[in-house]
């Protein structure tokens, strides 16, 4: 491939350089999107698009703190996807890749108007992610299975790590 996904993924480690638990958490949830993505059967442009956007899904976090002092999810989304463009560009992603990946970074934590499989795979990866890392409550998993998931595979999965809830 043209675009390797592993040269965004270290380059991704050195924007979070100095973070572990970010670095950590973009990688679950790249691997969780990537394995929805392929067992979905999504084409292989949008699997590259989505496995781009799930490594950058975060890139807003820090100038959110910075500019604001908090990595709210609606400061990610504003800040997102400038910072995602700067990093892609440098890459030399193609300008199609990176203005859907940056669509995606800012609207990864709007979880109405979905518009297609790599928005709905990106969000529930970063769901399976996040339910864990930040120890959701039950009825909060299993409200999030009941409107979140929509894919086989994001609802398998949640089932299969949250089975008391995800039923």
């Amino acid at each position: 491939m043209e675009h390797p996904i592993e040269t965004v993924i270290s380059a991704m480690i050195a924007y979070d350089a100095g973070d572990p638990m970010r670095i950590h958490h973009f990688l679950k949830v790249y691997a969780f999107a990537r394995l929805i993505g392929l067992e979905e059967g999504l084409d292989p442009d949008t699997q590259f698009i989505l496995e781009t956007a799930a490594v950058v899904h975060d890139i807003g976090i820090h100038r959110a703190e910075a500019v604001y002092g908090s990595s709210h999810g609606k400061y990610q989304e504003e800040l997102g996807p400038a910072e995602a463009d700067a990093l892609l560009s440098r890459l030399g992603w193609p300008r199609t890749v990176i203005d859907r990946v940056m669509f995606l970074v800012g609207h990864h934590h709007t979880y109405a108007g979905i518009d297609g499989a790599d928005y709905q795979i990106l969000v529930e990866a970063d769901f399976l992610v996040n339910l864990y890392e930040d120890d959701v409550p039950p009825a909060a998993r299993k409200h999030a299975y009941e409107t979140i998931f929509k894919t086989e595979t994001g609802r398998r999965l949640c089932r299969e790590l949250y089975p008391a809830v995800c039923e």
